[in-house]
């Protein structure tokens, strides 16, 4: 079977190379290019990693190539996470970059250079069952990346392989030391999708300029100011600036909500304050692995953000809408997050979190 691969420069997608090439599919690598790598500082590391890329294959055997999608990347998936920012939600890019890039423009790339499957690094699995594709999650749940291809279509996961699937990250690791690959210990990549690691708020700054407002208790108290309220999300600790406050009690102070409308964004203390707490959700854009939901009701499992545990609740499915009722409290669910569902191991899809019942959303934006 001809197969490319999208080679990142990173451990994960060198093994997954490799793995194929042992197993006898006539294999090719690519390297996507979705960045201007000269609007930003040094930190962009898309050169060095297109090297060890590049070196990677030559390792294996492989033919090497680079394309360019930084065109695809800034119309699909950045101007998309500049307008949930700019409207006082906190987008997660790498699933929009999922779908539209390295499943969509590179899906279609691999196709006209005549390869029948597209693979990734990703932690996941894939299976073909009742007559349909579905998504599994990994056997390594701590590395498992469904959370992030939930919003995958029928077309582009029948056309994709996981060869990581069923492996641990040590197991790759030792893979990649054993084959003498030059990544072999190179350090996980961490940072936003296709834009790497550095100050996020500096880089934010950048396209959504700095427009400082004041920090507020529930109760309407001032406690200092904050440098822009698209900048903070529900849960944040970090940055506040605030901590040691006179009539606190000494807990942490978390954001619990803002209005960016009016450029206020609303502290309280205690990790687990009532404040950040929620039972309910509204998904808009909801996608369904299988085309369609399960049922116009049903129990589930989901999660709110990546690596948490799945959570118990009830679906209720209106449309391309579905309302998530949670049988315990969610802390911090944060609108333009993804909500993803799951039955068992099964990633059923998924869609953008538009709103909660918690209080502070409810009640302080209004």
């Amino acid at each position: 079977m001809r197969v490319t691969v999208g080679m990142s420069g990173g451990v994960d997608s060198s093994v997954a190379a490799l793995l194929l090439k042992r197993a006898g599919h006539e294999v090719s690598g690519l390297f996507m290019r979705n960045w201007e790598d000269d609007d930003f500082d040094s930190n962009c590391r898309a050169d060095d990693d297109r090297r060890d890329a590049l070196a990677v294959c030559a390792r294996i055997g492989i033919p090497f190539r680079d394309a360019d999608f930084a065109a695809e990347y800034r119309e699909r998936v950045f101007a998309h996470f500049l307008d949930e920012y700019r409207n006082g939600r906190t987008p997660n890019p790498d699933v929009l970059c999922n779908r539209e890039i390295k499943f969509g423009s590179f899906l279609a790339a691999a196709r006209q250079s005549g390869a029948e499957k597209i693979a990734t690094g990703h932690y996941a699995r894939s299976t073909f069952a009742d007559g349909c594709w579905k998504l599994l999650r990994a056997r390594d749940h701590g590395k498992d990346q469904t959370y992030f291809l939930h919003a995958l279509d029928q077309e582009q996961l029948g056309a994709s392989l996981f060869p990581l699937g069923d492996l641990h990250k040590s197991e790759v690791r030792g893979l990649a030391r054993e084959a003498g690959l030059p990544v072999h210990a190179k350090k996980d990549s961490t940072g936003i999708c296709f834009i790497g690691e550095r100050d996020f708020r500096a880089f934010l700054a950048r396209y959504l300029p700095a427009r400082p407002g004041e920090l507020r208790t529930p109760e309407g108290r001032v406690l200092g100011e904050h440098r822009g309220a698209m900048y903070y999300t529900p849960g944040q600790r970090e940055g506040l600036g605030i901590g040691g406050r006179a009539k606190g009690d000494g807990a942490p102070w978390y954001v619990i909500g803002k209005d960016v409308a009016r450029n206020i964004v609303y502290v309280a203390q205690g990790h687990d304050n009532p404040w950040l707490m929620s039972r309910e959700l509204v998904a808009r854009d909801v996608r369904w692995i299988a085309g369609v939901p399960p049922a116009a009701r049903f129990r589930c499992t989901a999660m709110t953000r990546y690596r948490q545990p799945p959570q118990d609740c009830e679906v209720l499915v209106e449309g391309d809408r579905c309302t998530l009722r949670f049988d315990a409290p969610q802390r911090a669910v944060a609108p333009g997050q993804s909500a993803v569902l799951y039955a068992g191991s099964e990633c059923l899809g998924g869609g953008v979190i538009e709103g909660t019942d918690a209080p502070a959303v409810r009640e302080l934006a209004a």
